[in-house]
């Protein structure tokens, strides 16, 4: 449910607007005037966050949430707001997602490893989630900033991931999307705690119970997702894919694209030569086999990770720096990440209401009886008419993953979903917008004095070298300029998945899981 609690670099303006009800701070609110939204929070009653806090700036943002820096007025205590809009919570599904994120949180004991939530409240617009505000940045850029990185450093990092790991899968959840991003440092010195901080795919679950639905980030994606076949046990090889970065800079499975990269992780072969890995201990790199076990089965559990020797004797690990190469590679991964994530962040500015309005007089059209529901006969018509360029099989995988029970009709909020996911797959609008966007100059190419300028208006010290870094590996035709069909590619291709919905996101792994049963990965190993 996207990232929270990012770094304020000031304390919030005493003379901020009170004009802030969820709508996105500022941004235009189509509910005005409209019956009001469905209640997500039961027992909840409905209040105004403005008269408990001090609403300020954005922090960050994520596929359905914003993040703002607010102050408690009574305590002063800094915080930050996770405000979720109504408005974006298409279905019954989306709904659930958000009850089940406030649910867990409240559910899982107070601990200095996991952001505390404060307090869940609602209005007319959104869903307001108060939590503790961490103040030290996102772990990778931590480990970037620091100048001395070795072993002992990330034994101290995976025991805090794994810990997480244990309190969850002891209070009955599964995390589903543990990823570097999703830890934050609560404060700036060199001892602040780590924080596990996004709790917006988690599902509770009972001993033995099995999952189906594909979720989470590509990279961390365990084979037994891919499968749709899975318990707690992919916790752990997320954890496995962080420590395998944290020691050498790069994903273990890695490839160009959303399929390339699910092959890898099936294929599950690892490579331990590449540099810096001939002078990472024996003991280090047994862990990360054993959490990178194919077999759930004979998976290491939380509690044996713990029990390992090189956690055991984590004070005894090599505390000589992994090299320069780690750094530059964390770090490269670290910004080509905020770059997409730069670039999401504006198509979600674009995504409107007015595109929802298309959407429901398409509804209306080929709801020819005013039944509320569509046949899918009536939808793949009506697609023919309106013009879509989807193969049949294309249509077909996108109603299996909006038609769960296979009750072969759509309703609007199963509609909207599939009508999101086709106006983006078929058209695209909103990457130009994107594009545009960073050429600053309108030339039609992003130079790479644009690409830095981007990438440190969000704050990032120089980074010029990183910049350079991003710059080769999208100016694929090398002549020193990135073009929209080279932005395009980047992307799309399977590095950060996180879209402005997450049924695109459902859509997507449902298609790619389809692609995976017809060309056989899915028999590998």
């Amino acid at each position: 449910m996207g990232n929270c609690c990012r770094s304020p670099a000031a304390v919030a303006r005493e003379d901020v607007k009170s004009s802030f009800s969820g709508n996105d701070h500022g941004r235009r609110d189509s509910n005005a005037g409209k019956k009001a939204p469905v209640t997500v929070l039961t027992g909840v009653p409905k209040e105004n966050i403005e008269e408990k806090y001090l609403v300020d700036r954005e922090l960050g943002r994520g596929e359905f949430g914003v993040t703002y820096l607010c102050i408690e007025r009574q305590t002063r205590e800094l915080l930050a707001c996770k405000s979720i809009s109504k408005r974006k919570l298409r279905t019954a599904v989306d709904i659930e997602d958000v009850r089940r994120e406030v649910a867990i949180m409240k559910h899982l004991p107070k601990n200095s490893s996991i952001v505390s939530l404060k307090e869940a409240c609602e209005d007319d617009n959104a869903v307001h989630l108060v939590m503790e505000l961490c103040e030290g940045g996102e772990l990778f850029d931590r480990i970037v900033a620091r100048g001395h990185y070795t072993e002992r450093a990330a034994a101290a990092v995976t025991r805090t991931i794994v810990e997480v790991v244990q309190l969850c899968h002891k209070h009955g959840v599964i995390h589903r999307d543990l990823k570097p991003e999703n830890f934050l440092f609560a404060n700036k010195k060199e001892n602040s705690p780590l924080k596990a901080i996004d709790f917006g795919l988690s599902i509770f679950f009972k001993p033995g119970e099995k999952f189906s639905e594909i979720v989470g980030s590509p990279y961390y994606m365990a084979p037994e997702v891919l499968k749709r076949n899975y318990g707690p046990e992919i916790d752990i090889w997320s954890a496995g894919v962080i420590l395998y970065i944290l020691l050498c800079g790069v994903p273990p499975f890695w490839a160009e694209s959303e399929q390339g990269v699910a092959q890898a992780i099936l294929r599950g072969l690892i490579d331990f030569k590449r540099d810096p890995w001939p002078n990472i201990s024996e003991s280090a790199k047994s862990l990360v086999r054993q959490m990178l076990e194919p077999d759930p089965k004979l998976r290491l559990t939380a509690k044996q990770v713990l029990e390992h020797p090189w956690l055991q004797n984590a004070k005894k690990a090599p505390n000589v720096p992994l090299g320069d190469v780690v750094k530059s590679r964390l770090k490269q991964f670290s910004m080509m990440n905020r770059f997409k994530r730069k670039a999401l962040r504006v198509i979600a500015d674009f995504l409107s209401t007015e595109e929802v309005e298309d959407i429901k007089e398409m509804f209306r059209k080929m709801d020819t009886d005013n039944d509320g529901i569509v046949s899918i006969e009536d939808l793949k018509s009506g697609l023919r008419n309106f013009g879509s360029q989807l193969a049949e099989s294309e249509v077909q995988m996108l109603i299996e993953a909006v038609d769960a029970n296979g009750k072969g009709t759509l309703d609007y909020g199963e509609f909207v979903a599939v009508s999101l996911h086709l106006q983006r797959m078929a058209n695209d609008e909103h990457l130009r917008k994107a594009f545009s966007y960073f050429d600053k100059d309108g030339n039609n190419y992003i130079d790479p004095d644009e690409l830095r300028d981007a990438l440190m208006e969000d704050g990032a010290e120089d980074c010029t070298d990183v910049a350079n870094d991003i710059f080769l590996e999208v100016d694929t035709d090398k002549d020193g300029r990135i073009s929209y069909d080279e932005f395009v590619a980047m992307m799309k291709t399977g590095t950060d998945w996180r879209k402005a919905s997450r049924h695109y996101s459902r859509g997507r792994f449902n298609s790619l899981s389809m692609k995976l049963m017809k060309d056989g990965s899915l028999n590998l190993g």
